[in-house]
C-alpha cells in the first residue's frame, strides 16, 4: 500500500500486482491524492496527472473509486491551470452520449456522468458558456438509463445547480420537467436522489415555491406513497423546504425582480391547507373539486401521513423558532384540527396513528425550538384550546333540546384533539420542570382547573389524558402532588352519582399515586387512601348505573396505592387479601351456582370487578416483592386458582349473554397472565394442563376470528439483527411515528389499558402507550408460556410441538402467517426459558418435533419468519448441547445451500449457519467453521440478489464475532471480499453496505491487539481495514456512516497510532449536527472514548473546524467556544438518554483532563450556561457577542427587511440553555473547584497566584476567579429550578470550605470571602422561605452552619443575617407541622428536622471552641445571642 501513496499512480507497481489487488490499489493512491493535493505545486505533473486520472474513467471504476476520481480532477483543475478542463468535459460528455448500453460499459459511462458533476460543483461559473450543453447531454440520457444511471445523473444535476447557483435559470425549467416524473420511480434510490435535486433547484427556481407549489406537493405525496424511510426522510425535507419557502422571502440576485414583478405568493393559510390534504387524504387525488376532499371514504396512505408528519417538522424547523413563537396559536389550532377531521379517525387504529403523528408534530417544534420562556407561553396557548374545546363538550352534553344533531361527533372528534393537547401540556410541563410554576401560580391561566375539567368529559381516552397530564405537573412540581390528591378526594367523594367524575377522578389519583415514585419527597403515609377505592367497592352494588364505574376505579385505585411500595402497603395487606378473597367464587359449585344466575350486565360487572382485582394483585405482587412471603402467596394463589378455573366456564357465559361480554373476559385473560409470570411457577404447577390449553388457544387464535399477531417477535429475535428486521428504525428521531407503516398489531394508546396510568414507563417513551387489547392478550400468554415451558413434562411438550405443526398445516394465507409468527413467537420464548434455566428441551422425539417446525419456517417467503427460525434455531443447539445435534444442523443447511437456487432457502439457511455458531460459540462450531465460512462467502459475492448478500454477510459477521481467535486464519480471504464488494457494490443497495461494515467491525475485533504489530501480514490487514473505514464513512447512507465510525473506534482501541485524528475528530464534529440519531450516537460514543485518552488533541482538531467556517463543506456549528460549547448546545436539544448519557461521560473527561490548564475558558462556558436566567427565551449561542448584533440591526435596510424571517435560527438555532443542563453546569463547576484542590495549592492562595500571574501572564489560577464563582453559585442557588437551587448550594459549600482560610494580602488578618458576604447571604435567603422542600431547606441549614463555622466573618452584626436564617428553621421544627410537612412524608420532615439540629450542634461546637480560645485568639469573639427559643449554655 505504500507504493500507492505518490503524487503520481505508480504504474510499475500496479502492472505488478494480482488484478484484484488493483482496485484497492487505485483508491489508496486516490485517497492519498485527495489529501496532499490541496497542499501540492502540481503545474509540472498537471499534465500527466490528468493523463492517468482521465485513463481511470474508462477502467470501469467502481461507485467509491468514481466518487473520489471526480473529486481529485476537479480539484486538480480548481489549483492548477484550467487550459484542458472543457476537453477533459466533452471527453465525458461523448462518454456519457455513448450509445453502449452494456452493463460492462457502465461504470465508465457512470464515472464521466460523476465528473461532470464535480467540474460544475468545484467550478461553478467558470464553466458557465458550456453547461446548457451538458444539461441537456444529462438530460437526454437521464431517459434511456436504468435506476443506477439516473441515480448518478440525478446527483450530478444537483452538483450543477449548486455550483452554478442562478446562472443555470435557463435550464431550471426543463431539470424540473424531467426529474419531476421520477419522483415516483419503482427505485427508493431513484426517488431519493430527485428529492435531493429538486431540493437543490428550490434554493433558485422561484416558480417551484409560487406557480408550481400545489403540483410540488402533490407529486411529493405521491413519492411517499409505498416508501421507505429513506424516501420519507428525503421527501418530507424537499416538501417542508418548499412550503415554508414559498412563505419566506430568501436573498438572492433573481428575488427582487419577483418582488417587483408582483408574482402571486401563497398565504400561510394556503400552505397549511396544502399540507392537511396530504395528511388527511394521502397521495391520491385529492386536486379534484373542492366539495370532493371533505367526503369520507377510502383509507389514507399510512406512508403518506408519515411522511407528511415529517414535513410539517421540517416547515416548522425552516421557519424557526421566533416564527413558531409568534405564529403558535394558528399553527397549534392547525395541527389540531387535523385530528378531529373525520378522514384522520375512520377508525380507532387510525385515530391512535393520527393521534401520534400530531403529538409527534408538537414535540418535535414545541420541544425543541422553543426557549423556556416561549414553552411557558405555548402551555398558555394550549389551555386555552383545552378550556374552548371542553366548552364546546359541555355544550353539548348539557343540550338537552335535542337541537344540535352533530353532537356526539363533536365529542368523539374532541376527544382526540384533548388527548394530543394534553399530551403535550404534560410533555411541556414535565420537561420544564419547576421552571413551570409561574403556570399553575397564574390564576389568570387557570390550567389546573382547565385539565381538571377534562376529567369529566364523555370519552375515556380524554379523561386518562388529563389525568396523565396531572401525573406529569406534580412530577414537575412536586408541592401540588398532595393538594391534587386532596382535591380530587374530595371531588370523588362529592360527585359519587356522576359515572364521569368517578371514573376521570379516580383515574387522576391513580395516576397522582403512581407518579409518586419520581418524587424524592414523596406524600405522608395517611394520603394512601384506601378507605376511599373501599367505599367505591362497597357501594357499586348500589346503583346499577354506577356499578361497573365504581367497580372499575375502586380496584384501579388500589392497584395504584401499590406502586407506594411495601411501607406503606404493609398497614392494609391483610385487608386487601381479604378484599381479593371475596371477588371470586370460593369453590366449584359457588361457580356453577353463578352461572345459573345473573343477567348480561351483571356479568360485565362481575368480569370487570375480576380483572381489575388480578391487576391489583399483580401490582402488589410487582412493587411490594418484600412482603411477598409464603403465606402471603398460599393466601393470593386462592382466588387466582379460582380465576384459572372460572377461564374454561366463561366461554358458555359468552354464548349464553352475548359477544359484548368478549373484551371483559379478555382483560380478565390478560390480568391473570401477566400475574402469574410473576409469581414463581411452582406455586401454581398442578394448574399447568389447563394453563397451557389455555395459552396455546390464545396465540394460536383457536377462538379468535382476527388474525391477530404478537408484538413481541422483533424484541425476542436479537439485537444485532435489526439490520434483517428494521427494527433500527426504533432508533431514529421518528420511531414514534415510524412504526405506523411497518406495523401490524396498532399503536399504543392510554385506553387500551388505564391501569397503565400508574406504573412506571418503559425508559425512552414520554407517554405509556399500551397496545390494544387483542394484541396484549396474545402477548402476555407468550410472555407466560416462555415461563411455563420449562417447567412442564417432556410428554406435553412433545404433545404442545405437535399440536403448533398441526396448527400451521390447518391455517391458511394471511391467517397461516400470524399463526405462524404467534408460534414461532412462543417457541422463541420457550427456548428462552429454558436457556434462563439451564434446562434440556428433552428427549430425541421432542427435538426432532421442534426440529421439524423450526426447519420449515427457514424456507418461508416471510422475511420475519425466516429471521425467526434461524433465530430458535441457534437457541435450540444452546439448550441441546451436543455436538451430534449441531452437526446434523449445520449439515442439513449446508445441503441445503449447495442445491438451492432461490433466494428465500439461501438466505434462511445462510442465517440458520450465523445463528448456530452466535449460541454455540467457536468452540462448540470449531469444526464447521471452514465449511460455514467457504459457502458463505460463495454467497456473499452473488451480484444478482443483494438479498442473499446481504444476509450471506450478516451471518459472517455473527461467525466472526463468535469465533473469536478461532477466526484469524480466515482474516485474510474475508477482508479481500468485503474491500472487494466495498469497491463495487452499488451504494443504493445500503443494507449490503451495512452489513459490510459489520464484517468489518467483527474483523477488526478479532485480530484485536495485533493490529499495533509492525509485520508485513498485519500491516496489510491494518492498512486494508483503515481503506474499508475510510469507503463506509463516505458512504451516504447514515447507517453505513455510523457502522464505519464504530470501526474507527475499535481500531483506535487497538491501534490509537494508526488512526488520524485530524480527519477523524472534524468529521464526528460535523456527524453532531446530523438529523440521525443513530449516526450522532456513535460520533459522541466515539468522541467519549477519544476524550478519555487524547482530550487536548480531541479540542484541538474540533477548533480547526470553527476555523474553517467558511468553507461551503462545513455545515458545523463550532465556535470559538469549541467543541465543549457545542456539546452544552446538544444537551438542550437531545431527548435520547444514552445520548445524552455519552455527551455527559465526554463533556466529564474532557474537563478532567483540560479544565485546570484552561480554566478561564472552562468557568466561561459554565457561566454563560448558568447566566440563560430563565427569563429569555431565545437566546445567542454560547458565543456571540450581542455588541455586533445590535450593530448589525442598525445596518438593517428595506430590502433585508423582508427576507429576515427564517434567517434568524440559521445563524442561531440554539435556545438559552435549558434547567437540566444549567445543573450539569453547576455540577462541572463543582468538579472545576476539586480538580485546583489536587492540582495546585496555588489556585487556593492570592499571594501566590500574583505572583505566578507576574512571572507568567498565562497562569491561570482559580483563586483569581473568586468573583465569577460566587456569582455563578449564586446564580444557580437562586433558581426556579430545585435541582440547580441544590447544586448552588452544593457549589457555594464548596466555595465556602476551601476559600475559608485563604487570606487577603492587602488586609493583614482579614480573608477573601468576607467582602462576599451579601452575595451568601443573599443566596441562601430563597432557600428559607415557606414553601422550600425539605431536601432543599437540609442542604441550606449545612450551608449556614458551614459559613457561620468557618470563621470568615467575626463581626456579629455582619453574621446576623446568615444566624437569622438559622432561628427561622428552628421556629419551624419548633412549630412542629410547618407548611411543607403536611406535603411530603414524614421521613423529609425528619430530614429537615435533624438537618436543623445538626446545623444548630455545629453552630455550638464552634461557640464553644470559640470560648476556651477567647483569650488567645480575638478573631473568635463570641457571636450567638441566645435566642429566646432556644438558649444555648456554653460550656464552663
Amino acid at each position: 500500500m505504500e507504493l500507492a501513496h505518490s503524487l503520481l499512480l505508480n504504474e510499475e507497481a500496479l502492472a505488478q500486482i494480482t488484478e484484484a489487488k488493483r482496485p484497492v490499489f487505485i483508491f489508496e493512491w486516490l485517497r492519498f491524492l485527495d489529501k496532499v493535493l490541496v497542499a501540492t505545486d502540481v503545474k509540472e505533473k498537471q499534465k500527466k496527472l490528468v493523463e492517468q486520472l482521465t485513463g481511470l474513467i474508462s477502467s470501469s471504476p467502481g461507485p467509491p473509486t468514481r466518487k473520489l476520481l471526480a473529486k481529485n480532477l476537479a480539484a486538480l483543475y480548481s489549483i492548477g491551470d484550467t487550459f484542458t478542463v472543457f476537453q477533459t468535459l466533452d471527453k465525458c460528455n461523448d462518454i456519457i452520449r455513448n450509445k453502449d448500453d452494456t452493463a460492462a460499459y457502465l461504470p465508465t459511462k457512470l464515472a464521466a456522468v460523476a465528473c461532470v458533476g464535480a467540474f460544475y460543483e468545484k467550478m461553478g461559473r467558470m464553466l458557465g458558456s458550456a453547461f446548457p450543453e451538458t444539461v441537456n447531454n444529462l438530460l437526454k440520457s437521464l431517459k434511456s438509463a436504468e435506476s443506477q444511471g439516473r441515480s448518478e445523473i440525478l446527483m450530478s444535476l444537483q452538483k450543477v445547480l449548486n455550483g452554478l447557483g442562478g446562472a443555470a435559470a435557463s435550464c431550471h425549467r426543463d431539470i424540473y420537467k424531467n426529474a419531476r416524473s421520477l419522483l415516483t420511480d419503482r427505485s427508493m434510490a431513484v426517488r431519493c436522489a430527485v428529492a435531493k435535486c429538486l431540493l437543490e433547484l428550490q434554493n433558485e427556481a422561484v416558480f417551484m415555491w409560487t406557480a408550481e407549489l400545489e403540483n410540488i406537493a402533490t407529486l411529493c405525496f405521491k413519492a411517499l406513497e409505498n416508501s421507505n424511510y429513506g424516501v420519507r426522510v428525503a421527501v418530507s425535507k424537499l416538501l417542508g423546504t418548499v412550503m415554508a419557502t414559498a412563505l419566506i422571502l430568501i436573498p438572492g440576485p433573481g428575488n427582487y425582480a419577483l418582488m417587483r414583478q408582483n408574482v402571486k405568493r401563497a398565504t400561510f393559510d394556503e400552505v397549511l391547507e396544502l399540507m392537511a390534504t396530504g395528511f388527511l387524504r394521502g397521495g391520491s387525488g385529492f386536486l379534484k373539486s373542492g366539495g370532493e376532499m371533505l367526503k369520507v371514504g377510502g383509507s389514507v396512505n399510512r406512508e403518506v401521513r408519515v411522511g407528511v408528519t415529517q414535513a410539517y417538522v421540517v416547515f416548522v424547523t425552516t421557519l424557526g423558532g421566533q416564527w413558531l413563537e409568534r405564529s403558535f396559536a394558528t399553527f397549534l389550532s392547525h395541527v389540531l384540527d387535523l385530528v378531529s377531521h373525520p378522514r384522520a379517525t375512520q377508525t380507532h387504529v387510525e385515530a391512535v396513528y393520527s393521534r401520534r403523528c400530531v403529538s409527534f408534530i408538537l414535540r418535535a417544534t414545541v420541544g425543541s425550538l422553543l426557549g423556556e420562556k416561549a414553552q411557558i407561553a405555548a402551555a398558555k396557548e394550549i389551555c386555552q384550546a383545552i378550556g374552548k374545546q371542553m366548552k364546546a363538550v359541555e355544550a353539548v352534553v348539557n343540550d338537552t333540546s335535542g337541537e344540535n344533531k352533530s353532537g356526539a361527533a363533536d365529542i368523539a372528534a374532541s376527544q382526540h384533539v384533548m388527548v394530543c393537547a394534553l399530551q403535550e401540556l404534560g410533555s411541556l410541563v414535565q420537561s420544564l420542570n419547576a421552571t413551570a410554576s409561574p403556570l399553575i401560580q397564574e390564576a389568570s391561566i387557570g390550567l389546573l382547573e382547565t385539565v381538571t375539567s377534562v376529567l369529566l368529559h364523555p370519552s375515556m381516552a380524554a379523561r386518562l389524558a388529563a389525568a396523565w397530564c396531572l401525573r406529569c405537573v406534580a412530577v414537575a412540581l412536586p408541592f401540588q402532588l398532595t393538594p391534587f390528591l386532596d382535591k380530587c378526594a374530595e371531588r370523588l367523594n362529592n360527585l359519587k352519582t356522576s359515572p364521569e367524575a368517578v371514573s376521570g377522578y379516580s383515574f387522576a389519583m391513580a395516576a397522582l399515586l403512581g407518579g409518586v415514585h419520581q418524587c424524592p419527597l414523596g406524600i405522608p403515609h395517611a394520603k394512601g387512601k384506601v378507605c376511599i377505592a373501599e367505599d367505591l367497592l362497597r357501594t357499586a352494588a348500589q346503583n346499577s348505573r354506577l356499578s361497573l364505574q365504581r367497580t372499575q376505579a375502586g380496584w384501579l385505585l388500589l392497584g395504584a396505592l401499590m406502586t407506594l411500595g411495601p411501607s406503606v402497603v404493609r398497614y392494609h395487606l391483610p385487608k386487601m387479601l381479604l378484599l381479593w378473597r371475596n371477588v371470586f367464587p370460593r369453590s366449584l359449585k359457588e361457580l356453577e351456582a353463578e352461572k345459573a344466575r345473573g343477567d348480561s350486565f351483571t356479568w360485565q360487572v362481575t368480569l370487570e370487578g375480576r380483572a381489575g382485582a388480578l391487576c391489583a394483585m399483580r401490582s402488589f405482587v410487582a412493587h411490594c416483592p418484600e412482603l411477598l412471603t409464603e403465606d402471603v402467596i398460599r393466601k393470593l394463589m386462592t382466588p387466582i386458582e379460582c380465576a384459572m378455573t372460572m377461564m374454561s366456564h366463561i366461554p358458555s357465559v359468552i354464548k349464553t349473554h352475548g359477544a359484548h361480554l368478549k373484551a371483559s373476559a379478555a382483560m380478565v385473560r390478560l390480568r391473570l397472565y401477566d400475574i402469574l409470570a410473576l409469581l414463581p411457577p411452582k406455586t401454581y404447577e398442578g394448574s399447568f394442563n389447563a394453563l397451557l390449553r389455555e395459552l396455546v388457544a390464545e396465540f394460536t387464535l383457536t377462538d379468535n376470528s382476527a388474525n391477530t399477531t404478537t408484538s413481541l417477535l422483533r424484541s425476542l429475535c436479537h439485537y444485532d439483527d435489526s439490520v434483517l428486521l428494521g427494527s433500527w428504525l426504533q432508533e431514529t428521531d421518528h420511531k414514534s411515528i415510524e412504526d405506523q407503516p411497518n406495523s401490524a398489531s396498532g399503536s399504543g394508546a392510554l385506553e387500551h389499558d388505564p391501569s397503565s396510568i400508574y406504573l412506571r414507563i418503559p425508559a425512552g417513551e414520554a407517554v405509556p402507550g399500551p397496545l390494544p387489547l387483542g394484541v396484549s392478550v396474545i402477548d402476555a400468554s407468550v410472555a407466560l408460556f416462555g415461563v411455563v415451558f420449562p417447567h412442564v413434562s417432556y410428554k406435553h411438550r412433545l404433545q404442545m410441538l405437535d399440536h403448533f405443526a398441526e396448527c400451521v398445516k390447518q391455517a391458511k394465507g394471511v391467517r397461516q402467517q400470524a399463526v405462524q409468527l404467534n408460534i414461532f413467537t412462543a417457541v422463541l420464548s420457550a427456548l428462552k426459558g429454558l436457556a434462563e434455566n439451564k434446562s434440556t428441551l428433552g428427549p430425541e422425539e421432542v427435538r426432532k418435533s421442534a426440529l421439524t417446525l423450526v426447519m420449515g419456517a427457514l424456507d418461508n417467503p416471510n422475511p420475519i419468519l425466516r429471521c425467526a427460525a434461524g433465530e430458535a434455531l441457534g437457541r435450540m443447539a444452546q439448550v441441546v448441547g451436543e455436538a451430534t445435534f449441531i452437526a446434523r444442523m449445520a449439515q442439513y443447511s449446508f445441503d441445503k445451500l449447495k442445491s438451492a437456487r432461490d433466494v428465500v432457502s439461501r438466505t434462511g439457511h445462510s442465517l440458520a449457519l450465523g445463528c448456530l455458531h452466535r449460541y454455540v460459540g467457536g468452540i462448540g462450531s470449531g469444526q464447521h467453521l471452514k465449511t460455514s465460512v467457504s459457502i458463505l462467502l460463495a454467497l456473499a459475492q452473488d451480484g444478482t440478489s443483494s438479498e442473499v448478500q446481504t444476509w450471506s454477510l450478516h451471518s459472517l459477521a455473527l461467525i466472526v464475532d463468535s469465533s473469536g481467535p478461532m477466526y484469524r486464519s480466515y482474516v485474510e480471504p474475508t477482508l479481500s471480499l468485503v474491500l472487494t464488494l466495498l469497491l463495487t457494490v452499488p451504494p443504493s443497495h445500503t443494507e449490503v453496505h451495512q452489513c459490510l461494515g459489520r464484517c468489518l467491525g467483527a474483523i477488526i475485533t478479532t485480530v484485536g491487539p495485533e493490529l499495533q504489530g509492525n509485520g508485513a501480514t498485519i500491516s496489510t490487514i491494518r492498512s486494508s481495514c483503515l481503506v474499508g473505514c475510510a469507503i463506509t464513512q463516505d458512504h451516504s447512507d447514515s447507517l453505513v456512516q455510523a457502522a464505519a465510525i464504530s470501526c474507527l473506534q475499535q481500531l483506535h482501541m487497538f491501534a490509537p497510532r494508526h488512526v488520524n485524528l485530524s480527519s477523524l475528530v472534524p468529521s464526528l464534529c460535523v456527524h453532531l449536527c446530523s438529523s440521525h440519531l443513530l449516526l450522532r450516537r456513535a460520533a459522541v460514543a466515539c468522541l467519549r472514548q477519544l476524550a478519555q485518552r487524547e482530550a487536548a488533541e480531541v479540542c484541538e482538531y474540533a477548533m480547526s473546524l470553527a476555523k474553517n467556517a467558511g468553507d461551503k463543506e462545513s455545515s458545523v456549528n463550532i465556535t470559538e467556544t469549541g467543541l465543549e460549547g457545542l456539546l452544552f448546545g446538544m444537551l438542550d436539544r437531545e431527548t435520547d438518554r444514552k445520548l445524552c448519557s455519552d455527551i455527559h461521560d465526554t463533556l466529564g473527561h474532557m474537563l478532567s483532563s483540560l479544565a485546570v490548564e484552561k480554566l478561564s475558558h472552562w468557568l466561561m462556558l459554565c457561566k454563560d450556561v448558568l447566566a440563560a436566567s430563565s427569563d429569555m427565551s431565545t437566546a445567542t449561542p454560547l458565543s456571540s457577542g450581542k455588541d455586533e448584533e445590535f450593530e448589525k440591526k442598525d445596518e438593517m435596510d428595506d430590502d433585508t427587511m423582508f427576507t429576515t424571517l427564517g434567517e434568524e435560527d440559521k445563524s442561531k438555532p440554539f435556545v438559552a440553555p435549558r434547567w437540566a443542563t444549567r445543573v450539569f453546569a453547576a455540577d462541572c463547576l463543582c468538579r472545576i473547584i476539586n480538580l485546583c484542590e489536587n492540582a495546585d495549592q496555588a489556585h487556593f492562595d492570592l499571594a501566590m497566584a500574583r505572583s505566578a500571574k507576574l512571572r507568567n501572564p498565562t497562569n491561570d489560577l482559580l483563586v483569581l476567579h473568586l468573583s465569577d464563582l460566587i456569582r455563578m453559585a449564586f446564580m444557580a442557588a437562586t433558581d426556579h429550578s430545585n435541582q440547580l437551587r441544590m447544586a448552588g448550594l452544593q457549589a457555594l459549600e464548596d466555595i465556602i470550605k476551601k476559600f475559608a482560610s485563604v487570606p487577603e494580602p492587602e488586609f493583614p488578618g482579614h480573608v477573601i470571602l468576607e467582602q462576599y458576604q451579601a452575595n451568601v447571604g443573599a443566596a441562601l435567603r430563597p432557600a428559607f422561605s415557606q414553601d422550600t422542600p425539605s431536601d432543599i431547606i437540609a442542604k441550606a441549614c449545612q450551608v449556614c452552619s458551614t459559613w457561620i463555622g468557618s470563621g470568615v466573618v467575626s463581626d456579629l452584626n455582619d453574621l446576623r443575617r446568615v444566624h437569622n436564617l438559622l432561628v427561622s428553621s428552628l421556629d419551624k421544627v419548633q412549630a412542629g407541622k410547618g407548611s411543607s410537612s403536611q406535603l411530603y412524608r414524614e421521613s423529609a420532615t425528619t430530614m429537615e428536622k435533624l438537618a436543623v439540629l445538626k446545623a444548630w450542634a455545629e453552630v455550638t461546637m464552634v461557640y464553644s471552641a470559640g470560648l476556651r480560645h477567647r483569650h488567645s485568639n480575638v478573631r473568635s469573639e463570641p457571636y450567638l445571642q441566645p435566642t429566646p427559643q432556644l438558649t444555648i449554655v456554653p460550656d464552663p
